[in-house]
């Protein structure tokens, strides 16, 4: 089933992608090619960076003898760090460059993937507190300079919801492309060798960045301090940042406990029988592929601040689907594609949204202090011991409530 349904979605993937290019607005502005091309290029090495290290990182540290409560804290480490600096990396971003501070996202992660060569828990502790850093950098400094580069070009907003469209695309088939390599890898080399692989993606990144990306600040004058201070006034003060905010850490903490919980609630649905992992993550990776597809299509009809209260109230119905019918394989699989074509919706959208609302001097800063609650959100539920239905009950609250805040932002 897991298989037929993979190749099923691929190909309704490959076809919704060929009808959107022809069915939406096109543009032969060889200007604006380029900029995509130049974005994305740099935008998708940096996600590999990051997907790279992903399927083996819990593997890796089983075996330097880590206890699971260990490997949790590790887990709890990076998210920590994400909560404790992601904040004041934000406000370096807009001081110093955003250019900057992508550089700086692939000296950090790959001093992350230096430190698992060493199964040393000092050692690997500080590799995840640099990872929780650079994942702050990757959802808050990459964006900015393409928000500011993208305006600064004067190019439309649909426009830049094309290039956040192409992105979630990208990073969902660099995922399913990543998986393999650090398969192919690990089974050759051992499980370090992903990481390896994903440094050696991250130098080429930065290299890359040096020679083709112009610097952009938010407001370079002001102190770290003041820049801070203007992004919680504005959230405190500005109820469409208070909502989109609201929205992001909501929506994503539910997702990253999603990613935890997954495999438990599909191998309880399926009983005695095993289920193939692989085809499983690729067949999410598709669904996620088809989502920014539809929001091409939903974009040429509605502003995302109205489509994405339906898109927030479908993804909380499909993930009750572990807890009114933990047993049916055929309801939990569905439901969990249909919310994964919900994040596939939601990343571009959330990105035009941040685009129109958060002030550009501020914008990386403000990115960054949406995120603490998300981490927030992760790290309690990590920290205590719920049972598997417990939490996803946990994630269908905070999705309708995200549905609430969705629709206060409207309006």
């Amino acid at each position: 089933m897991f298989v037929g349904v993979f190749y099923g979605l691929a190909s309704v993937c490959g076809l919704l992608y060929f009808y959107t290019r022809s069915a939406t607005e096109s543009n032969d502005d060889p200007q604006f090619k380029s900029f995509q091309r130049t974005y994305l290029i740099v935008y998708m090495m940096a996600v590999a960076g990051d997907w790279l290290q992903g399927p083996h990182v819990y593997a890796l540290y089983e075996s330097y003898g880590m206890s699971k409560h260990q490997i949790e804290i590790l887990f709890i480490a990076g998210f920590g760090s994400s909560l404790l600096f992601g904040t004041f990396i934000g406000s370096i971003a807009d001081k110093f460059g955003r250019r900057n501070n992508c550089l700086m996202y692939a000296i950090l992660y790959g001093g992350a993937c230096i430190t698992k060569h060493f199964g040393n828990m000092p050692v690997l502790m500080i590799g995840r507190f640099l990872g929780g850093v650079a994942t702050s950098i990757l959802y808050s400094a990459f964006e900015s300079w393409l928000i500011f580069e993208h305006n600064t070009r004067g190019f439309s907003d649909s426009l830049l919801g094309t290039v956040f469209s192409n992105a979630a695309l990208g990073n969902s088939l660099i995922a399913i492309i990543s998986g393999v390599a650090a398969q192919f890898v690990a089974e050759r080399f051992g499980f370090v060798a992903p990481f390896d692989l994903a440094l050696s993606v991250l130098l080429i990144m930065a290299v890359i960045i040096m020679n083709t990306w112009p610097e952009n600040y938010g407001n370079e004058k002001a102190p770290i301090k003041e820049s801070f201070e203007k992004a919680t006034r504005a959230i405190k003060e500005d109820p469409n940042v208070f909502c989109l905010g609201l929205v992001q850490s909501l929506f994503e903490g539910s997702m990253y406990t999603f990613v935890l919980e997954w495999t438990p609630a599909l191998s309880r649905a399926a009983g005695d029988v095993g289920i193939p992992h692989g085809y499983i993550f690729a067949a999410f990776m598709v669904a996620t592929m088809i989502g920014s597809s539809v929001f091409k299509l939903l974009q040429q009809h509605e502003r995302p601040e109205s489509f994405m209260r339906y898109v927030l109230l479908l993804a909380a119905v499909c993930l009750s689907m572990p807890i009114v019918a933990p047993d049916n394989l055929g309801l939990v699989f569905g439901g969990f594609l249909v919310f994964e074509m919900c994040c596939g919706i939601f990343w571009p959208s959330m990105g035009c949204l941040r685009g129109t609302y958060v002030s550009e001097e501020t914008r990386s800063t403000t990115l960054n202090l949406f995120r603490i609650p998300l981490n927030l959100i992760v790290i309690f539920i990590l920290w205590q011991n719920f049972s598997m239905i417990s939490i996803f009950k946990f994630c269908v609250f905070f999705l309708f409530a995200a549905s609430i805040a969705q629709h206060a932002l409207f309006m």
